[in-house]
């Protein structure tokens, strides 16, 4: 939630020639920047330094820590080109917050267009901001003079595209989301965002939830009503975005759909194994050291489905036949016949195998593997003994349109990202970053 200014070693001019740059987006919470991703750089360029090539730039994109997809979306577009963030007339009304938000005098990358597209990289939340940018230029949100080609390509680390049931035991109502129970630690977190929010003329440059859209600093509001504005249990907060419900309706709406000029690829990290019976995991004996994520490994692995209302799509039977597929969201008599017997059997263990936050299906893409194109790779072997690039796993040529979906085994939730810790695994995670993003380039220039 802290972190430098969106200015830092970012405000740079497009010089013709250069690498397409690649953006950063954070999770849930983010914000940091390079003050704690470390010396990454340095492996992501590391080819291009041996070559004498032209390094990439990297750029952070601050955006709102807690805040929905759809303004986080919006935050990154106007963060990138430049101008006063606007979240659009509808969605402003619909979420009883101010239309406009923060001004960016100059954008981190005021020459984005189709000519000249942009890398993204999004971590957690960070990579389903991006799909919900590429779907906001998709629609013309933004107006017809964008387009997604302008993303050439999206990668994301540990994304809840699909929701984590996490979200339930921290707080979140499993039958009447966005409602946030009482003493729990969701209720917790809001209280201390609504005091950064309140206090944010003297805290911003140390704690930035980027809340000026809803006037709820001491310059606007008085402490009970920024206390009592009703943010967290809204839906337009990123709790309610990871709730299964609001992944549900993002599916329903198209959202998530790729396009034929943009390469995609996810990487799942897990840290638990299957249980001896059954579907459900439990965390590897590997992941000890890291207590607050084994714990929510262990929530995730056990997590019975069943409690939640609406019942979550993927709970439903699917027909044989692929073209007629039920709706996400099930009538109310419906949800009644399967009270008794919510089907939760018929799941697979990607349902409970998990990174400590985010169930490993949720991780791959937005939509279904029958509603979009994917390729699954099944295990990550590392290129040292067969490719020359150290560190990329399963060497071969993008395909556009197309997720390349890539497992991190033993890994949890912060394992590659965002903190630098320099293992081996970073290293040879960056490594792959950059020779993919190369092989990109290399394609389409």
């Amino acid at each position: 939630m802290s972190g430098p200014s969106d200015t830092t070693s970012n405000l740079l001019p497009a010089t013709l020639g250069e690498p397409a740059p690649l953006v950063i987006v954070e999770g849930f919470l983010g914000g940091v920047g390079e003050t704690v991703w470390g010396h990454f750089q340095h492996y992501l360029n590391a080819e291009d330094d041996a070559a004498g090539s032209t390094r990439r730039r990297v750029i952070f994109a601050n955006v709102g820590p807690v805040s929905s997809l759809h303004d986080r979306a919006c935050e990154l577009f106007y963060a990138l080109t430049g101008g006063t963030v606007d979240y659009g007339a509808e969605h402003s009304t619909s979420n009883e917050h101010g239309r406009y938000g923060r001004a960016h005098p100059h954008g981190l990358y005021e020459a984005w267009s189709v000519t000249r597209p942009l890398h993204f990289l999004g971590h957690s939340v960070g990579g389903s901001t991006i799909v919900k940018l590429q779907h906001l230029i998709s629609s013309g949100f933004f107006g017809r003079t964008h387009h997604p080609d302008m993303l050439l390509s999206l990668t994301s680390v540990s994304s809840p595209f699909r929701g984590t049931q996490i979200v339930y035991p921290l707080g979140e109502h499993e039958t009447a989301a966005p409602a946030v129970r009482a003493l729990s630690v969701g209720a917790a977190l809001a209280q201390c965002v609504y005091a950064a929010a309140y206090l944010a003329p003297v805290l911003a440059r140390v704690v930035d939830v980027r809340a000026e859209a809803r006037a709820l600093s001491f310059r606007e509001a008085s402490p009970a009503a920024a206390w009592a504005c009703g943010w967290a249990q809204s839906r337009d907060a990123a709790p309610f975005d990871v709730t299964f419900e609001a992944a549900d309706a993002r599916a329903a709406a198209g959202e998530g759909a790729v396009h034929a000029r943009t390469y995609y690829r996810s990487y799942a990290a897990c840290m638990t194994e299957k249980c001896a019976e059954g579907e459900t995991h439990r965390p590897s004996w590997r992941s000890l050291w890291s207590l607050p994520l084994q714990y929510g490994a262990s929530l995730i692995g056990s997590y019975d489905f069943s409690v939640l209302r609406p019942i979550p799509s993927f709970l439903f039977p699917r027909p044989d036949d692929s073209s007629t597929m039920p709706p996400p969201f099930p009538s109310r008599e419906r949800e009644r016949d399967l009270e008794s017997d919510i089907p939760a059997a018929r799941l697979t263990e990607e349902y409970w195998a998990n990174d400590g936050v985010v169930p490993v299906f949720s991780q791959w893409h937005p939509l279904e593997c029958r509603s979009t194109r994917c390729h699954h790779h099944t295990k990550t072997t590392s290129v040292e003994k067969q490719a020359p690039h150290p560190g990329v796993w399963q060497k071969q040529a993008p395909h556009p349109g197309v997720w390349q979906v890539h497992l991190l085994e033993d890994a949890h939730h912060l394992s590659v990202m965002p903190v630098w810790v320099a293992s081996r695994r970073q290293k040879e995670f960056w490594a792959d970053i950059g020779a993919w993003l190369r092989d990109i380039d290399l394609l389409t220039t």
